[in-house]
């Protein structure tokens, strides 16, 4: 009996909640003290928030068009597929389920596992655990069909930008509580390192992609995705520019570039350890979010893979009732366990986010071969085509350059995990013929 396809039962707010979701996990309540030590004043700091976010928001545009073009599940697997064949859809998808969405997962989760066991006063020996019933939960539910996912992860995003208002609102009403002026030189700070500084900025802000591999599920996608896509953006980019200047008005930029937990310490220095303790159950519940998008999203990869042969046939399936891949779903999270197990967060983040952004890079890169052969024109179109869609992706090739020279051993990881999956791709068109030659 034929699987039923999905359930169109996403709506444009569901969407834009998605994209929040999607990027706000860790990186806004850790990256911005890095950012700092880079810099040398806030408003240069703010300046590379902005243009970060600015940046990513053309990122959004171009995968707005693509999302308008094949608005269909599978995201940049699909767009991949098409334009540059079979081998290159397999290689994104196969990195994805090793490294990048599992990977992503894996990490965050166990930011969660940190948090709650510095909430409730546990050992940490228990932060694996956690991060692993963390996974089981996100993955559990997701099994009883988008409509409840979609419901829980606005849940999610909802107290996800609470807890990011409580920050900017005790930075606006506390300002001046540091030892320095929020926007302040810092005569101690490195200076002319700003392509350093905004490596952690643009980490901060990936994940915009998730929604383009749930577009299967999404009402009138052709008009949703790209409203949601830029409504959530701009968001986030107001709400990482506002929590920064929070940062900066009660600790000063001195004080965010010697922080290593610059929220905790924004909320402690103004209400004490309850503070801490409330700003700590926020970033929890902001990771469970980016968990629950990222194992979504990658689970829709995994089950278009199936259905074109380059993964196991099982996995293609989709729950007759609820109308969501739950093998795949529980394929992926399953590999992210044992990542949480095997690796630490410094790796597994280092992984992740090397292979998240040379994944956008040739993902962007299929545009341009959508322009010249495809003359349909879709109901959305990139701006400014094709300057912006260029900055985009030699500024994303810049970054990924500059993350290899910085990390060079998860960059040789990651590669390595590519060309390995050549010879898989080989063994697997000879077994099954379903696979086109």
């Amino acid at each position: 009996m034929e699987s039923p396809g999905y359930a169109r039962r996403i709506n444009l707010m569901d969407a834009a909640l998605i994209v929040v979701g999607g990027i706000i996990g860790g990186g806004i309540f850790l990256n911005p003290g890095i950012a700092a030590q880079r810099t040398s004043s806030g408003w240069v700091l703010l300046g590379l928030w902005v243009a970060g976010g600015l940046l990513t928001l053309v990122g959004c545009l171009c995968y707005a068009e693509l999302g308008a073009r094949r608005p269909q599940a599978g995201g940049s697997y699909v767009y991949l597929r098409e334009a540059f064949g079979k081998l290159a859809g397999f290689l994104f998808g196969w990195t994805m389920l090793l490294v990048i969405y599992s990977g992503s997962s894996a990490a965050v989760a166990t930011i969660f596992g940190s948090y709650a066991t510095s909430v409730f006063g546990l050992s940490p020996s228990l932060v694996k655990p956690l991060a692993v019933g963390a996974l089981v939960f996100v993955t559990g539910i997701n099994l009883f069909g988008i409509r409840l996912g979609a419901q829980i992860q606005n849940v999610f995003a909802i107290l996800k930008l609470a807890a990011i208002a409580v920050l900017v609102v005790t930075g606006l009403a506390f300002a001046g509580a540091g030892t320095t002026q929020a926007m302040a030189a810092n005569p101690t700070s490195v200076t002319g390192d700003l392509a350093g500084a905004l490596l952690p900025v643009l980490f901060a802000f990936s994940g915009f992609s998730y929604l383009n591999n749930l577009a299967g599920e999404v009402r009138d996608p052709q008009r949703t995705l790209p409203r949601a896509l830029v409504l959530g953006m701009l968001i986030v980019i107001a709400a990482y520019v506002l929590t920064n200047y929070a940062y900066l008005a009660v600790l000063g930029h001195d004080g965010l570039a010697t922080s290593q937990a610059p929220a905790a310490d924004v909320m402690s220095r103004v209400f004490g350890a309850a503070g801490a303790k409330v700003i700590a159950i926020g970033i929890a519940v902001s990771t469970l979010g980016f968990c629950n998008i990222t194992l979504v999203a990658g689970a829709r990869v995994l089950q278009v893979m199936g259905e074109d042969g380059l993964f196991f046939a099982s996995v293609a399936r989709l729950h007759p009732k609820h109308r969501t891949p739950n093998i795949a779903l529980a394929a992926l999270s399953g590999w992210a366990i044992v990542l949480v197990l095997l690796a630490n967060y410094g790796q597994l983040l280092d992984f992740a986010a090397f292979g998240d952004w040379a994944a956008y890079a040739v993902t962007i890169a299929t545009l341009f071969w959508y322009r010249r052969h495809v003359q349909e024109r879709p109901s959305f179109v990139t701006p400014a085509y094709p300057l912006l869609p260029l900055l985009f992706l030699a500024t994303v090739i810049g970054v990924v350059v500059a993350y290899s020279l910085s990390k060079p051993l998860s960059a040789a990881v990651v590669c390595a995990v590519v060309v390995a999956g050549l010879p898989v791709y080989a063994v697997w068109r000879r077994l099954f013929s379903k696979v086109a030659r």
